[in-house]
């Protein structure tokens, strides 16, 4: 289904000069043979170029770069390339700035296993060992995980769900810190907190 759905919507993108990719978990899942229940996908189309193509699209949260479309009957997440910055909230980017390139897009992402891109030849774009950490079954920060952690403390919630749900194991580096920053939780909303581990019965 979600092949099919996928090439569809991509060829319209192709058609008005843009381009599309299967992202995060949705990659992650379809490349381990898993059910996929979310549908997220990428472009380098703003949301006011997709409102040429897109008319019917949700654009109420156009101005973070996100667009919601229901496409036979699926919901399905479009989110334009950026990078972001200044994570003054423990949370959310201060600062998001469209881009044009995966290059820059997959370095605002948590973990190595979301941050793989899937084109409408179903080539699989790969930046940071992605798919050598699915095949060993390991969770890894992308970069320094210091600086994941503090970005967004939520992410140790991530990781640990991630973890149990996929039966891989945490990563040294990862897991030491977040043994470190731990107490970097206290700084998120608890019920943000528990939004994301009832994430594991879904």
């Amino acid at each position: 289904m979600l092949k099919k759905i996928f090439l569809e919507l991509a060829a319209i993108f192709d058609q008005h000069g843009f381009s599309l990719y299967i992202v995060g978990g949705t990659a992650r899942d379809y490349l381990l043979g898993l059910e996929v229940k979310d549908y997220d996908f990428v472009t380098d189309a703003t949301p006011k170029q997709m409102k040429s193509f897109l008319v019917d699209a949700n654009y109420t949260f156009e101005r973070y770069g996100t667009v919601t479309y229901i496409f036979k009957k699926q919901k399905i997440d479009l989110v334009t390339l950026r990078k972001e910055s200044g994570y003054g909230d423990y949370r959310h980017p201060q600062k998001i700035a469209f881009v044009k390139t995966l290059k820059e897009d997959y370095k605002r992402r948590d973990f190595t296993i979301n941050a793989l891109y899937i084109d409408m030849n179903l080539n699989v774009y790969d930046f940071t060992s992605g798919i050598s950490d699915l095949k060993q079954g390991l969770i890894r920060f992308i970069g320094c995980p210091k600086k994941r952690i503090k970005e967004d403390p939520l992410r140790i919630v991530r990781a640990e769900r991630f973890a149990k749900k996929l039966n891989f194991q945490i990563e040294a580096k990862t897991n030491k810190a977040i043994k470190k920053y731990y107490y970097l939780l206290e700084k998120i909303n608890p019920h943000k907190i528990e939004l994301e581990k009832s994430k594991e019965k879904a």
